[in-house]
């Protein structure tokens, strides 16, 4: 029995081992604070934010006869356009911030500050977006909607750029930065055509693919 529990306590010891390994740190400082339950408010609210996207729809017109194909058309396409960029950038960064979340298990109250940013900026997007929906044409809310897509990408590249700086590879970084570098323009483009900014913007998602071109080096490589 004696040499039995010895085993049994060995055995429990190693995996607790192990484990700590695994996440990458033994101890978590106390005054940091379990990015798994910021994980659950962020999916809360990207949930809604991508959810009010759609809301406002339905109200955005009247018309004084039955309508036809050719009056939804033009009462929709716009609308739905902006839409589905808003939404597809929602979803985009939401993967993005879930990858972010699974890197980091701790963070400190700066990064979770940073983080509550982020949320609100993306809180903010049915906003900007129905701003856009229904004054398109308005250099000013262009531009606006483009300073806020701006800010979404910055905080998003910032609290990567916290994760990987100590790090000579970092794809993610990368990845992030590239709809960044697209919104800068873009929104300077805004100023003179907003209708050639949105057409730009589209290739913000290009950083998923960029990310794909700059995965991490084999373990052990040089």
């Amino acid at each position: 029995m004696i040499v039995l529990e010895f085993r049994l306590r060995l055995a429990d010891h190693s995996f607790v081992r192990q484990d700590s390994g695994y996440h990458g740190m033994s101890e978590p400082n106390p005054d940091h604070f379990e990015m798994r339950r910021l994980e659950s408010l962020s999916n809360t609210i990207f949930g809604v934010a991508m959810t009010l996207l759609a809301y406002d729809l339905p109200k955005s017109g009247q018309f004084d006869h039955l309508p036809t194909w050719r009056d939804l058309y033009q009462l929709y396409s716009g609308r739905m356009a902006g839409f589905v960029l808003s939404f597809v950038i929602a979803g985009i960064f939401w993967f993005s911030h879930q990858r972010r979340l699974a890197r980091q298990p701790y963070g400190s109250r700066n990064v979770v500050f940073l983080n509550l940013l982020f949320l609100l900026s993306i809180i903010l997007l049915p906003v900007t977006n129905g701003l856009d929906s229904t004054y398109g044409q308005s250099r000013a809310v262009t531009v606006l909607f483009g300073l806020h897509l701006t800010a979404i990408a910055g905080l998003n590249s910032t609290l990567w750029w916290l994760i990987h700086r100590q790090q000579p590879h970092r794809p993610e970084l990368i990845g992030s930065l590239f709809p960044l570098l697209v919104f800068v323009p873009g929104t300077m483009v805004a100023l003179f055509s907003p209708q050639l900014a949105k057409y730009i913007w589209l290739l913000g998602f290009g950083g998923l693919f960029v990310r794909r071109f700059h995965r991490s080096p084999p373990a052990g490589a040089e």
